[in-house]
């Protein structure tokens, strides 16, 4: 018998050798997805054994698949994260196949805070999507009762869902991906926050209002707003490394670029670090820096970066305009200010996005490498 599995692990590291990159990270992500389906089962199935189930609640089948859908999401990303360190073989055919790991570049390796920060976002948003997955089934299926067996098979399919794109997630990340992991993120944060807030009236203040101490939204809200800092920290670092440098004004211009984008960040978190009700002064100073920061890095972008694209330098100024006019609104109570808020931050963060996308683009002179590493980018999104 250990013969004969010692022949099987051997004929499984064969085909892994012999396998493409596409293939072994699917693979590695079924298995995860696999591991994940058995004990979500099993651990299921013990919770809910003779039990009738509610879809939502407490205790119920959505709410035990929400939280171990965050536990198995921060597992499956860092395992994905361990694997892709450790084939360093594979990492070679994954340049030459155009599905090298974006942040896998020398000297550019994401730091622990930074993972922990992306981990944690992933772990987020599966158990608010999750726990919101369960209430809309549960306005859909009104009253209807769930019994052990299939109440397990539920929470094991939803682990094996989640485990799987966290760990295809963990293993090929790129600037892009992890601002679109970003923007859900915020998303689902901030729409948490305001559901959970304890005053229904909290928007004829201000959006701050709702990490304030007295609101029970203010562990959502205020820990969005960290994770988010450190993420958008992490991301302007990797993505303007990307940025054509051909003489000293080109990388004085995308260190100018890169520094701004990461007081943004740092801001971001200062924000959810320091409340308005406990410190009023600070929270507005670091509110206001955020937005003077993103100004900066907008109407300088021409000058800064020579080569950006100018369609792009005009929507960063048109997206400035329209804040400046919402601040005009509100001075003269048209608006309140959780309005201007609220748009600025979707104007700020669009645009972020929008530029990580832009600034991965060379606007140089055409040429034979160019085309190709061009030829491949449809492969890269495919992946």
């Amino acid at each position: 018998m250990r013969a004969e599995w010692g022949r099987l692990i051997d004929r499984l590291r064969q085909s892994r050798a012999t396998a493409s990159p596409r293939a072994v990270q699917e693979t590695d992500a079924l298995l995860t997805g696999a591991g994940a389906f058995v004990l979500g089962f099993l651990v299921a199935l013990v919770l809910f054994w003779h039990r009738t189930l509610a879809i939502s609640g407490p205790w119920s089948v959505g709410a035990v698949a929400a939280v171990g859908g965050a536990l198995v999401a921060v597992v499956a990303f860092a395992l994905g994260r361990i694997a892709a360190r450790r084939e360093t073989r594979a990492a070679a055919e994954r340049e030459a196949a155009g599905l090298r790991d974006g942040f896998a570049t020398p000297g550019q390796r994401l730091r622990w805070y930074e993972l922990t920060a992306i981990a944690c976002a992933h772990g987020a948003v599966a158990l608010l999507a999750l726990l919101g997955l369960a209430a809309l089934l549960e306005a859909g299926f009104r009253d209807a009762p769930v019994f052990p067996f299939p109440g397990a098979v539920l929470v094991g399919v939803s682990l094996a869902l989640t485990a799987y794109v966290c760990a295809l997630s963990a293993v090929v990340l790129s600037p892009s991906s992890i601002s679109l992991i970003l923007s859900i993120f915020l998303v689902i944060g901030a729409l948490t926050a305001m559901l959970e807030a304890t005053d229904p009236h909290w928007w004829r203040d201000n959006l701050s209002a709702l990490g304030m101490a007295s609101n029970a939204s203010a562990p959502a809200f205020n820990g969005t707003l960290i994770v988010a800092g450190v993420m958008v920290t992490t991301i302007a670092r990797y993505a303007t490394a990307a940025l054509p440098v051909r003489e000293p004004r080109d990388r004085r211009g995308r260190d100018i670029v890169r520094v701004g984008l990461v007081l943004i960040g740092v801001l971001l978190a200062c924000v959810g670090i320091f409340p308005v009700d406990r410190f009023f002064l600070l929270h507005n100073t670091v509110a206001t820096g955020m937005t003077v920061a993103f100004t900066v890095i907008v109407v300088g972008l021409p000058w800064f970066l020579r080569r950006i694209s100018r369609v792009f330098v005009v929507l960063g100024w048109t997206y400035v305009l329209v804040i400046a006019l919402l601040g005009v609104f509100f001075a003269t109570g048209y608006y309140n200010l959780t309005a201007v808020e609220l748009i600025a931050a979707v104007l700020i963060f669009s645009w972020i996005i929008v530029f990580l996308r832009t600034a991965s683009v060379d606007h140089g002179p055409w040429d034979a490498e160019r085309a190709e590493r061009v030829a491949r980018t449809p492969e890269v999104l495919g992946g």
